[in-house]
C-alpha cells in the first residue's frame, strides 16, 4: 500500500516565499549597515579590554545573549552568562569592579528584568555595553558603548498578515541580522585579545583528545 506525500497548503508555500523575500531584503540591508557602522569596533574593544565580561538578556534576547557568551568564551577568559539561575544578577551586582563590562542584549519588546538589573551595574562603576534594535532604548543613556541595529529595512513582518508574527517579542529586525551582529562582534573581540589563538588551539587539542566531535 502506498501513501500519497503530504503536500503543504498553497497558502503556506506563499507565506514562506513572502517571508524569504522579506528576510532577504533585511539581511542585505543589514550587511550594508554592518559594513559602515563603527559601533561594533568600539564595543569589541571594550569587551577585549575588560577583566571580567558578563552577558545579560531576557526572553528571546536571552537566546542571542547565550550565543554571544558561547562565542566569546571560546577565545576570552572570564566570560559569564547571567542566566538568572546559576548566575543571578545579585551575584554580579554585589561585586562590580570598574574593569568589568556587562554586555546587554535587549531587543523589542524590552524586558523590565533586563533594565532593572543593568542600571545598578552601571551605577556601581562597571561599563554597560548594549546591543539593541532601537535608538530610544532606556539603557542607552547609561551605556559606555552601544550597537543600535538599524538596517533601514523595517519590520520583516510588516507586509504580512497581522496574525503572522512568530512571537510577541519578535524584534523588528531579522534574527539573522542579530546573529550576524553577534558573530562579527565576537570575532572582532577575539581577534584582538591576547592569548586568544593559544586558547583556541588548546580547545581544539582538548576536543580532539576527548573525542567531542564525530569525524
Amino acid at each position: 500500500m502506498t501513501t500519497e506525500p503530504v503536500r503543504a497548503p498553497r497558502s503556506s508555500r506563499l507565506l514562506k516565499q513572502r517571508l524569504v523575500q522579506a528576510y532577504r531584503r533585511d539581511v542585505a540591508a543589514g550587511l550594508d549597515w554592518l559594513a559602515e557602522d563603527p559601533s561594533l569596533e568600539a564595543v569589541a574593544a571594550r569587551i577585549t579590554g575588560a577583566r571580567r565580561r558578563f552577558v545579560l538578556g531576557a526572553a528571546t534576547s536571552f537566546t542571542h545573549a547565550s550565543l554571544l557568551a558561547a562565542k566569546l568564551s571560546a577565545a576570552l577568559a572570564q566570560v559569564t552568562l547571567v542566566d538568572g539561575t546559576i548566575v543571578r544578577p545579585l551575584d554580579i551586582l554585589s561585586d562590580v569592579r570598574d574593569s568589568d563590562v556587562l554586555i546587554v542584549v535587549s531587543l523589542r519588546r524590552w524586558r523590565r528584568y533586563t533594565v532593572d538589573n543593568a542600571l545598578p551595574f552601571a551605577r556601581a562603576g562597571g561599563s554597560l555595553l548594549v546591543i539593541t534594535d532601537a535608538a530610544d532604548h532606556p539603557l542607552l543613556a547609561s551605556a559606555a558603548e552601544a550597537v543600535v541595529i538599524d538596517t533601514g529595512a523595517g519590520d520583516p513582518f510588516a507586509g504580512l498578515s497581522a496574525d503572522v508574527r512568530a512571537h510577541p517579542e519578535s524584534p523588528e529586525v531579522s534574527p539573522v541580522v542579530v546573529s550576524l551582529v553577534i558573530d562579527v562582534l565576537a570575532t572582532l573581540a577575539s581577534a584582538s585579545a591576547k592569548g586568544s589563538n593559544r586558547r583556541l588551539a588548546e580547545r581544539e587539542r582538548l576536543a580532539s583528545e576527548l573525542g567531542l566531535y564525530l569525524e
